[in-house]
């Protein structure tokens, strides 16, 4: 599988939150029920922005939503840099975001102070260069909150072809 069709990589969770600092978390954009920490909502409300963004080609909104020292690991690639991300795969992620339809199957996040983690586990189909996509995918995006909202620090995208 491609770098560009792990775009919607979602993954395992980092860390188990206790019941008693969960609660579901539900948005109406295909998102299943999960267990989302409360403090931790309006982080996972960023990861949906910066997806939308990448979906509606909106490059900008996307990079914005992230840390200028952000590190992306995928597929055992690394980039270092928000800078990195965009003069290398940021304009085919948004291609094939733009030509596939993910949907968020499971959710969790927790928060600690200006630190939120929120893992998602899900599946992408459709077209992508003239070749069918269905993958199972997984992500992990570490995100702190800022005076200007919540950025992006790291991600960690995988995919798999389903059994």
């Amino acid at each position: 599988m491609s770098r560009t069709s792990l775009v919607f990589v979602l993954s395992a969770a980092l860390l188990s939150a206790t019941p008693a600092l969960a609660q579901d978390h539900a948005d109406g954009h295909g998102h299943a029920a999960g267990t989302v920490a409360a403090g931790a909502a309006e982080a996972a409300t960023a990861v949906d922005a910066f997806h939308a963004a990448l979906k509606g080609g909106d490059t900008a909104a996307a990079l914005a939503l992230m840390s200028p020292d952000v590190m992306i690991f995928e597929g055992g690639y690394v980039e270092r840099s928000r800078d990195e991300y965009a003069s290398h795969h940021l304009g085919s992620d948004a291609a094939f975001a733009a030509s596939s339809q993910a949907v968020v199957e499971r959710r969790s996040g927790w928060i600690d102070g200006a630190v939120a983690w929120i893992t998602s586990e899900g599946r992408t189909t459709g077209q992508f260069n003239g070749r069918p996509v269905d993958s199972l995918t997984t992500e992990t995006m570490v995100l702190k909150r800022h005076a200007d909202g919540w950025r992006i620090h790291h991600i960690h995208w995988s995919s798999r072809t389903p059994s």
